[in-house]
């Protein structure tokens, strides 16, 4: 079972997303479980619970603090082996291949980052690796850490019914998934391609990765860039 342990400043934030579908019968079935800590009870300051203070050298914002990092860690981790993530802009960014490296540990801790940042000491001495999940800045480090929970417990096994399902998926092999139909073959004379009611496994195999190969071209053909420099 993949332990996840999620610091974060807004706790209340990962209640309705934790609690359904996927996620939430992947904890029944105690493939997964989901920790989420209140920064917040971890600081000195008890009276007023402040995690945060102004940065040094002067400029806007403030900075998470050291302090309440670095006891939230060290309670929460104890004795157990874990990876600490802190989700941030300025991180390694996030792939398929990277949510599979990290299914190997039995336990995540993923700090959100928030304000201007956080204190450098805290990453320095407790982070082992710095994610981000887009070239983009957000108000905070939580749906990223949202982001990497799902990523990584679907490729847990026994998480999706279906496990064949995770070998046509897109970023499989660098490149995007073909086009998906349903019924009804004919929709407002829009027809489903003939090959998909072929019965023929042989010829929908090969039209799944001439589509792939085509959408991946047009959409992401920085994709095709890694795949040929990996061999």
């Amino acid at each position: 079972m993949l332990r996840f342990d999620i610091i974060t400043i807004f706790p209340e934030m990962f209640g309705a997303i934790f609690h359904q579908s996927i996620l939430k019968r992947a904890q029944e079935k105690k493939k997964i479980c989901i920790h989420v800590h209140d920064l917040r009870d971890y600081t000195d300051d008890k009276k007023h619970r402040k995690v945060d203070d102004r940065p040094f050298g002067g400029g806007p914002g403030m900075v998470m603090m050291p302090q309440p990092l670095f006891d939230a860690v060290r309670a929460i981790k104890g004795r157990r082996r874990a990876r600490v993530i802190c989700t941030c802009a300025s991180g390694r960014p996030f792939t398929q291949n990277h949510a599979k490296g990290l299914t190997r540990y039995k336990n995540l801790i993923i700090i959100c980052g928030h304000y201007e940042g956080i204190d450098q000491r805290a990453i320095d001495c407790l982070v082992d690796e710095e994610i981000s999940v887009g070239d983009y800045v957000l108000t905070g480090g939580e749906i990223p850490a949202m982001v990497i929970v799902d990523a990584v417990s679907r490729l847990i096994p026994g998480v999706l019914g279906k496990e064949e399902s995770l070998l046509r998926e897109t970023f499989e092999d660098n490149l995007l998934e073909a086009p998906q139909y349903t019924r009804p073959a004919d929709f407002r004379g829009i027809k489903v391609p003939d090959v998909l009611l072929s019965g023929n496994h042989r010829a929908i195999e090969a039209w799944h990765k001439s589509e792939s190969l085509a959408k991946t071209k047009k959409v992401r053909p920085d994709l095709l860039f890694k795949k040929g420099s990996s061999k």
